[in-house]
């Protein structure tokens, strides 16, 4: 690794490597990395994580729109820095309350109360009196409910210890965000200080989760026992200048609160006021129903309407097997009995006596008609939101731009931080308008189709209408098609007219197809796919003198399984080409559906749809300093899952326009950010880059090798940035490679753009145009970095991507890296319309959804997305590495573009991005 202050890292000077800059804008279009003006102030001396700021872009037309940000102001004064020890394995929510007691019950000390986050930090305006070592430990105590057989229990003590950790003044945070001032552990801390300020007042009063809380004021039953809840997300950011509080809109799913049959009832889809005699082991309750039912009540906080005393509220742990009938314990004074006759005893005998009961704390068995749920209870993380329900939620949780800014500003008078002791004794205001910002509108690239074909886009255009043949169209020798729907379903008609738009479609793109009258075949979804295809490719050789070029296959309703199935023999066991289509949509499809399905064919059989312009990417097109682009990301196992592993993908460009990709793909340990194999996967792509340029575009040995590395990485969060410059970038770096740019694209953050109501700026859906670029104001206040969006809004609010500069070699500028990120949101194969993030990362999230077809579907190691672990003996990661197969050599210079089969499961149960792309299963 380079010094901290060497070219293409952090410090003085950084990240120019020896390339000049490249530079000379282009006013209103794709500049080319001018930098007018001269870089922000920031000091000499500060050091960096990225690439300094090289300017500011100042390409394209000029608005004012409004963002989710609203300015912080605080006064430079001391903020003491606490550590806190409780007692661990206590959930944060009983944490927040456990110190509210400790700061009623010592007012000398606590007087005004401090703020805490529920784990190990506390921050004070002042020096608390612990005492000469700085550390006091607290008796807390909290009285115990009476109730049962024991009701006269002492309260129970907890302990809390503080001890104060540094005292730090925020007029360092000043100089940060002033330019003055690297980023160190002062920072940081002070940062989380003023967050944990911000949130304390709202965390006290309601349920909360990481950075946001939810209040029960807009929610919505969706059934299965489930409440969707919206709320608020808050986070203290610097800015340019300034501190900026990030407000959004969060959403999460909670359990729904009052009688536990109730809740039962709506879990196994009865009517609510059923009797719970079906859960009844008398009634043949069935046993796996039972584990279902435990592993969604397993944390679940209920009440008993006590019968004397206050009920505390308990947890459930288990469902018992038994009934409250049949299920005996022994009680203090030595008896045996049963649940049901220790209730009949004490006044209160249940209406459904044989139905089984809840187990709370170690052993403790409760009727369920005796339990009352809690309101406010997020949903387990063992339970994977049903499919059916996502829909509901994300019609709950998407807004229109206008209507999500109004309800933000809402929130934001709701929190009424101006009357919040906590924030005004850190000396904080916050303004409640959203902040007005500069941004500007670039304009979209030119895309080139075959012949004189030029797709030139207006300035707000996003989407466009495929007009002409393809830049290199494929030919299809042999076609077969294989239907696994009924004939009734399917019928003579449906596959004149399937095969008739097909072949139309075909030539008007440029698809020579050889074979008008292709192979077709009825087969059972219920049987070996593998075997099937198998055995319609040999009668196709039989029949048409070949195997297929391309298998299409007609699936039914819900036929995942033989999609999964299709793309597993298709892309890793024969490959060949395959191509699903839907039975319902393909039977009388009008042309448009037909041109959406050639974009995928023709890039599956090795063809180009089309490449930008080349001055739209000069960077690549450049035929002396010739370039490859690559985007790396990684997914991991669904929340609850273990001992399941994480798929990585490396996707890079092949050809001199950045158009046309080839993939690879590797299993490793389970929820592990950093890529292992990067080195090798990064090899794998250069090795076809280099095969296609000398053997297809014929540039010789000499012309195959690329001097520069456009690096994409997808899915690391800002704290990470540091280990993927210590541990991915040597991976990246090689003997060939004269100058990498390594640059973080990040989805998963929460700033959002809204256009201004005068000036016809929005686009159909109300949101601000695709290419509209922030660099100013809410970015970085040193580093290089900025926020683009991309592409056109469909429903709802669209999320921008935020782009940061790690490491910079090539000596991009602001305008052109800006311009060249935007027009690879435009080389997404299958789609006419921009994407919203590059090209190569779109595709490499997509192979990493893909990576459970490279499974063999016979096979026994569970990838579903519901289960919890691995099943199948020593399914462990090297199993799973053992059981991943790589794609077929006849498919590996093809990349598949297109979406996978979902599961919408959401992540951490809070919606927070952008709505998922629609599925597809084709």
């Amino acid at each position: 690794m380079p010094p901290r202050n060497a070219p293409g890292r952090g410090g003085p000077g950084r990240g120019r490597g020896n390339t000049p800059p490249l530079a000379g804008g282009r006013g209103g279009g794709a500049g080319r990395g001018s930098r007018p003006g001269g870089p922000p102030s920031a000091a000499a001396h500060v050091n960096t994580i990225g690439v300094r700021r090289p300017g500011f872009g100042t390409a394209g037309r000029a608005i004012r729109i409004k963002v989710n940000s609203f300015e912080l102001t605080h006064e430079d004064d001391d903020i003491s820095h606490y550590d806190v020890v409780d007692p661990e394995r206590l959930p944060a929510r009983f944490k927040m309350e456990l110190f509210k007691i400790l700061q009623s019950q010592e007012p000398n000390i606590f007087t005004p109360k401090i703020v805490y986050d529920g784990q190990k930090n506390a921050f004070a305006p002042r020096e608390l009196d612990l005492g000469e070592t700085n550390s006091r430990k607290f008796p807390v105590s909290l009285p115990q409910s009476n109730g049962g057989g024991n009701p006269t229990r002492p309260p129970r003590v907890y302990y809390i210890t503080l001890t104060r950790v540094a005292t730090r003044n925020t007029e360092t945070l000043h100089r940060y965000y002033d330019g003055q001032q690297s980023f160190d552990e002062t920072i940081s801390t002070l940062l989380q200080a003023l967050n944990v300020v911000v949130r304390m007042q709202p965390n006290l009063c309601n349920p909360f989760r990481a950075r946001s809380f939810f209040t029960p004021a807009d929610r919505q039953a969706i059934g299965g026992g489930l409440e969707v809840w919206r709320g608020i997300f808050q986070s203290v950011r610097p800015g340019i200048g300034r501190l900026v509080l990030n407000i959004d809109l969060a959403t999460t799913v909670m359990y729904k609160e009052g009688p536990l049959v109730e809740l039962c009832n709506d879990f196994f889809g009865r009517p609510i006021n059923s009797s719970p005699a079906y859960l009844s082991p008398t009634q043949n309750f069935p046993d796996q129903q039972r584990i279902r039912l435990k592993k969604f009540l397993r944390g679940v906080r209920i009440v008993v309407p006590a019968t004397t005393g206050q009920s505390k509220p308990r947890v459930i742990t288990d469902v018992s097997s038994e009934g409250a009938n049949t299920l005996q314990f022994t009680t203090h004074a030595g008896a045996t009995m049963t649940v049901a006759q220790y209730f009949q005893s004490l006044g209160r005998p249940l209406r459904s006596p044989t139905t089984v009961c809840a187990q709370v704390g170690a052993s403790a068995m409760i009727p369920l008609e005796m339990c009352m749920v809690l309101r406010g209870q997020f949903l387990n993380k063992e339970t994977t939101i049903p499919e059916e329900k996502v829909k509901d939620i994300l019609q709950f949780s998407t807004k229109k731009p206008h209507e999500k800014l109004e309800l933000i500003k809402t929130g934001m008078r709701d929190l009424q931080h101006g009357q919040s002791d906590y924030v005004r004794q850190f000396g904080m205001e916050i303004n409640p308008e959203p902040l007005e910002i500069g941004a500007r509108i670039i304009n979209p690239p030119s895309l080139k189709y075959s012949g004189q074909g030029r797709q030139a886009m207006e300035a707000n255009a996003a989407e466009w209408r495929l007009e002409h043949k393809f830049f290199k169209s494929s030919s299809i020798a042999r076609w077969m098609v294989v239907i696994y729907d009924t004939q009734r379903n399917f019928n003579d008609n449906a596959i004149r007219n399937m095969i008739g738009g097909f072949l139309e479609s075909c030539a008007s793109v440029g698809i020579a197809v050889q074979t008008k009258d292709p192979l077709v075949k009825y087969q059972n979804g219920q049987g070996n796919i593998e075997e099937q295809l198998k055995g319609a490719g040999g009668e196709c050789m039989q029949k048409l003198g070949g195997l297929p070029s391309l298998i299409v296959v007609v699936l039914p309703e819900g036929g995942n399984d033989i999609y999964t199935a299709v793309k597993h023999f298709g892309d890793v066991t024969a490959g060949v080409a395959t191509q699903c289509l839907k039975a319902k949509k393909c039977s009388n499809a009008k042309p448009q559906y037909w041109a959406n399905v050639m974009l995928k064919v023709n890039v599956k059989l090795g063809g180009i749809n089309a490449i930008p312009e080349s001055t739209a990417v000069e960077v690549i097109t450049d035929p002396n300093n010739p370039a490859i682009v690559i985007g790396a990301d990684v997914i991991h196992p669904p929340p609850g899952a273990q001992a399941r592993p994480s798929f990585t993908a490396v996707v890079g460009s092949v050809d001199s326009n950045a158009a046309k990709y080839v993939a690879t793909s590797r299993v490793q340990t389970g929820r592990q950010e950093i890529i292992d194999d990067l080195k090798e996967m990064c090899m794998d792509v250069l090795k076809l880059y280099m095969s296609y340029h000398e053997l297809a575009e014929k540039k010789g040995k000499q012309g195959s090798i690329p001097k520069r590395l456009i690096f994409y990485r997808d899915g690391v969060s800002e704290g990470q940035f540091q280990h993927v410059l210590d541990l991915e970038l040597p991976l990246i770096k090689g003997e060939l490679l004269h100058s990498i740019t390594l640059i973080v694209v990040g989805k998963r953050h929460h700033n959002q753009f809204f256009p201004p109501a005068a000036g016809n700026i929005a686009d159909r859906s109300g949101n601000c145009p695709a290419g509209t670029v922030v660099d100013t104001d809410i970015t970085h206040p040193t580093e290089f970095d900025f926020i683009l969006q991309s592409h056109a809004g469909l429903l709802g609010t669209s999320r921008p991507a935020h782009y940061s500069v790690l490491h910079d070699e090539i000596g991009f500028g602001a305008d052109a890296l800006q311009a060249l990120s935007f027009a690879l949101c435009h080389v997404y194969a299958r789609s006419t319309r921009s994407v919203s993030i590059p090209a190569p990362v779109y595709y490499a999230d997509i192979v990493c959804s893909r990576s459970k077809n490279h499974y063999n579907p016979r096979e026994r190691l569970n990838l579903s997305d519901t289960s919890t672990q691995a099943s199948g003996p020593g399914a462990d990661l090297e199993a799973y590495k053992a059981g991943y197969r790589p794609i077929h050599a006849n498919q590996q210079r093809n990349i598949e573009c297109h979406d996978t089969k979902r599961n919408l499961s959401l992540k951490k149960y809070q919606i927070y991005y952008e709505l998922p792309r629609p599925k597809s299963h084709e």
